[in-house]
């Protein structure tokens, strides 16, 4: 048996009027582009009040903020452990291509300068900051302390000139 698609209460124009007013939040603007030409502020203010378009607009707003979270995340991690290899490469190029640099993975990089003295410097994002806003806590044992914790501890005895 094969389910029936629910149809939806609004017209393709009322769809894409909902699209464009998450992203410009201008019912004015959003009616234009959604195809309504006489009068669009009136129009885009008379959709507004309708609760279908209410409805869709906050559907369409919490898919928005969910794949945001999710993009963050996303983001967060490469942040956290992707490796340092290319712009550790950037280093030492002299003169790299534009196309070069395109293959570069930077995603890490905060900062680059060039001196006037032709060194370079490289500043990275904060590796530890992105495990926090992860919360990278150990599920499996609380008594163990976090993930972070534990870098942390790592990075403190290094510094300390221990092993």
């Amino acid at each position: 048996m094969y389910l029936k698609k629910k149809k939806s209460a609004l017209s393709k124009k009322e769809k894409l009027f909902c699209l464009s007013f998450i992203n410009s939040l201008d019912a004015e603007l959003s009616a234009k582009a959604a195809g309504y030409t006489r009068n669009p502020l009136k129009k885009g203010q008379a959709l507004l009040l309708k609760n279908e378009i209410a409805d869709e607009i906050a559907q369409l707003r919490k898919l928005r903020e969910r794949a945001m979270r999710n993009s963050s995340v996303v983001g967060l991690e490469k942040i956290a452990f992707s490796p340092i290899t290319d712009a550790i490469s950037l280093l030492y190029m002299d003169k790299p291509s534009y196309e070069t640099l395109e293959k570069l993975d930077l995603f890490m990089v905060q900062e680059i300068k060039k001196p006037k003295d032709g060194a370079m410097e490289i500043k990275f994002f904060d590796r530890l900051k992105a495990l926090e806003k992860l919360g990278a806590q150990s599920p499996a044992d609380e008594s163990s302390g976090s993930l972070l914790d534990a870098i942390r501890l790592g990075a403190q005895q290094l510094s300390e000139g221990g092993e």
